[in-house]
């Protein structure tokens, strides 16, 4: 499903469990592109996408999945929907060019479609060479390569990713990360990505749907979460301790810096301040290396700091 139609809508769905609500009467509406859905753990991430698929039944409230009930419509939706779940699901003694065969031709595609279609997913998630392997001698960033192949093998209009960075180390995560940037990017297929990292989200999702016990918390595009901040952070190449010069320079212009590692962050109150930090490192002799405009992180958005932190304190202060 393509335009300015929603993806999935829901109107005060709610799931109750005994003694617990999972969902509670959350109201949103996803549009095409990237979502991603971040919440601690029992924020209602999982339910909400079983609901989706229609797995779970709601207590009550109304949802559309691509303009269709779940509870009405699920084998049309799911014929329309790609899922990878959070929990290892694969056969450990059945090859993933079996496995992502057999999902395909289980989506209705013909026989030979469906050969050819896997072969170019695998080779899309980066297992073209280890196609024809067991899947249970795989490591998980194999296994999760696995999963999501099976998700888009018959060339959904939507995917649901739950939590599919779970378990990798950093670098598979990047890769990861990249690699769902690419479904959308390269073949238009929407996302829906739950997470409990803020951070990696950051990178991908261009919405951000934050759950909180169930209950939504807060949905803006992810631009608008990570506004600026009003500052920049200077990096400057010279002789060791160039930064606390360049820093304490810009504080006797009266403009207020603080260092940030290696790097001085500096509050631009207009753009007279780029032409001050500037005109300083030229007059000590610095090289300019580095201006760059500073945007707040969803950590920062979402988990502020307590107002113990002795970066609080220092902030902005100056130069020690």
């Amino acid at each position: 499903m393509t335009g300015d139609h929603s993806v999935v809508e829901t109107n005060r769905l709610t799931k109750q469990y005994p003694g617990v609500t999972a969902l509670d009467a959350l109201s949103l509406e996803i549009r095409p592109g990237i979502t991603g859905v971040v919440g601690v753990n029992g924020a209602g991430k999982s339910t909400l996408i079983k609901i989706l698929l229609g797995l779970l039944p709601p207590t009550s409230g109304s949802v559309r999945v691509l303009g269709m009930d779940p509870q009405e419509s699920a084998r049309d939706i799911r014929a329309l929907v790609g899922y990878m779940p959070e929990h290892d699901c694969l056969p450990a003694d059945v090859t993933a060019a079996d496995f992502v065969l057999h999902m395909a031709t289980m989506s209705g595609l013909p026989r030979q479609a469906s050969r050819e279609r896997a072969s170019d997913v695998l080779r899309h998630v980066g297992l073209d060479e280890e196609r024809h392997r067991a899947m249970g001698g795989y490591s998980t960033g194999m296994k999760q390569r696995a999963k999501l192949a099976q998700a888009l093998v018959h060339d959904p209009a939507l995917v649901f990713l739950d939590e599919p960075t779970s378990g990798l180390d950093p670098r598979a995560r990047d890769d990861m990360l990249e690699l769902i940037a690419r479904v959308h990017a390269d073949f238009g297929i929407s996302v829906i990505v739950t997470s409990h990292l803020l951070g990696e989200l950051e990178r991908t999702a261009d919405r951000i749907v934050v759950l909180d016990s169930g209950r939504l918390l807060r949905a803006s595009s992810t631009s608008d979460l990570t506004q600026t901040t009003g500052t920049v952070l200077v990096e400057v190449l010279g002789p060791a301790g160039s930064d606390r010069l360049l820093g304490q320079a810009l504080l006797d212009r009266g403009i207020s810096a603080w260092p940030v590692g290696s790097d001085t962050e500096v509050q631009v109150d207009g753009p007279e301040v780029l032409d001050v930090i500037r005109d300083v490192a030229v007059d000590l002799d610095l090289g300019l290396v580095r201006l760059q405009e500073r945007r707040h992180t969803l950590d920062e958005v979402f988990l502020p700091p307590p107002s113990s932190s002795p970066a609080l304190a220092a902030h902005p202060g100056g130069h020690p």
